[in-house]
């Protein structure tokens, strides 16, 4: 049975403005040279534009489902995509550092708003036999984001101006807005809003913070990173924080996230084996860019060219993650899936300029298509089983996810670089140091295999014969 007409509609409305997002946090890193010789400062000296994102939607996910129940999800989507676009024209109109650092704060704050309340609109009253679709339309911009954005942003910022990076976002940003205004039912919010936890929203702001911070600190210069404790006890202190704020948030009477989803099994597995997963899969764009540049001596625009067969294989498994899952199953989806997928990653490994180009498009297929599988089936378990009342808490549970994957992601692809080119005497990585982080990044993946092995073979069924 296909997608409902109208859930098809907002679901690609929701998914354009989650593109617009993705895309902006992926397409900046190769664009900060370029914006950095524009203000005539060093490209480390506007670390504070990613950083300054980050920690301003870290900051405001765990406030996102309080405010959609409070104010209307609706209305709060509206307000994130305005903001997000206002901030972005501002963006692309910033004269100094400080300005694009203000404003790129203010997009941050939008940017916390749209991941959570977008999937709960999304699936808010959905059919059981719609959830795989919706979820297969929903996961796109996170699996062709970070592909698409170093490529583009490489060829902007080098035949145009690094403001269009910026700029691309208003006409995306005020297009969703109509189609959503227009779409999306208004909600009833007539009722009794729950008290607002203000210890478990510091707790878990703070703690998103300092670890997310401490992640991307450790990730943004490499080579200083090493022997550096300051950013590591950055992200030791948001841990405590948020070990904190988990058993704040399972004994307050209203917490403002809810940790109810984790009663489903399929939801606790599909989450943490996700955060898992989701590292590697958000490592492994970041590493082979840089790979194809030093190991292949390629330029930036032809490395982001290259990863051109990922992205098709990306696309082309929208068409059989479905039919799949009804013959398979979750669980052997997933163990399937994902083993291929950490066996393709660490085949990476062995990728240097002899690597025959048949072989080496052969791998990006494997790694592109097994990440597709993968994603999609671990968004769709997540919510399969869970009653309409969780939606909220449990799309802002994943939003969390996502975010500590994807510093995590690059963090540790960083990390490993510097550490091995540390250990063998160099300043910069070569190819055998990717050989290492590929390793590294596989066995990672590998964590999120065993932790799928703990699934039910009926887990998620019901979605899958609804389906049918």
């Amino acid at each position: 049975m296909s997608l409902a007409p109208q859930s098809r509609r907002v679901t690609l409305a929701i998914a354009a403005v989650m593109f617009m997002l993705v895309l902006d946090g992926s397409i900046l890193n190769t664009s900060l040279p370029a914006i950095a010789a524009s203000q005539g400062v060093p490209a480390l000296a506007l670390s504070a534009v990613i950083t300054g994102y980050l920690l301003a939607a870290s900051a405001v996910l765990p406030l996102s489902a309080w405010l959609g129940e409070r104010y209307g999800m609706r209305r709060m989507f509206l307000i994130g995509v305005a903001v997000f676009t206002a901030s972005s024209l501002l963006c692309g109109l910033a004269q100094t550092p400080g300005q694009l650092v203000l404003a790129r704060v203010v997009q941050g704050i939008g940017g916390g708003l749209l991941m959570p309340i977008g999937r709960t609109i999304a699936l808010r009253g959905a059919r059981k036999e719609d959830i795989v679709g919706i979820q297969a339309l929903l996961v796109w911009p996170a699996l062709f984001g970070p592909v698409l954005g170093p490529p583009l942003g490489g060829l902007l910022s080098t035949y145009a101006s690094w403001r269009l990076n910026f700029l691309l976002n208003v006409p995306i940003g005020v297009v969703g807005m109509m189609l959503l205004a227009r779409w999306v039912p208004r909600d009833d919010v007539s009722g009794t809003p729950r008290p607002f936890d203000m210890p478990g929203f510091l707790g878990a702001a703070g703690g998103l913070t300092l670890f997310v911070g401490g992640v991307e600190w450790v990730s943004h210069d490499m080579s200083a990173s090493v022997g550096r404790l300051a950013p590591f006890v950055c992200v030791a202190m948001g841990l405590l924080v948020l070990a904190w704020t988990v058993r704040h948030l399972r004994r307050a009477p209203h917490p403002v996230v809810s940790l109810s989803p984790f009663q489903h099994a399929s939801f606790a597995v599909a989450t943490t084996g996700g955060t898992f997963a989701s590292t590697a899969i958000q490592s492994t764009p970041f590493l082979l860019p840089l790979l194809f540049q030093l190991g292949l001596g390629k330029d930036a625009v032809s490395a982001g060219a290259m990863l051109l067969p990922y992205f098709a294989a990306n696309l082309g498994m929208k068409t059989v993650t479905t039919p799949l899952l009804q013959r398979f199953g979750f669980r052997q989806v997933l163990l399937t899936a994902g083993g291929i997928s950490a066996l393709s990653i660490a085949a990476f490994a062995w990728v240097d300029a002899q690597t025959p180009w048949a072989v080496l498009i052969a791998l990006l297929v494997v790694s592109g298509a097994s990440r597709s599988m993968s994603m999609t089936a671990i968004n769709t378990l997540a919510v399969a089983e869970l009653p309409q009342h969780q939606l909220g808490a449990s799309s802002t549970l994943a939003a969390i996810s996502s975010s500590v994957a994807g510093a995590m992601g690059v963090a540790v692809g960083a990390l490993v670089l510097a550490v091995s080119a540390h250990l063998n005497g160099r300043e910069h990585p070569m190819v055998g140091d990717f050989s290492v982080a590929f390793l590294v990044v596989a066995a990672i993946n590998l964590l999120a295999v065993l932790r799928f092995r703990q699934l039910h073979p009926e887990a998620g069924a019901a979605v899958l014969r609804a389906k049918r």
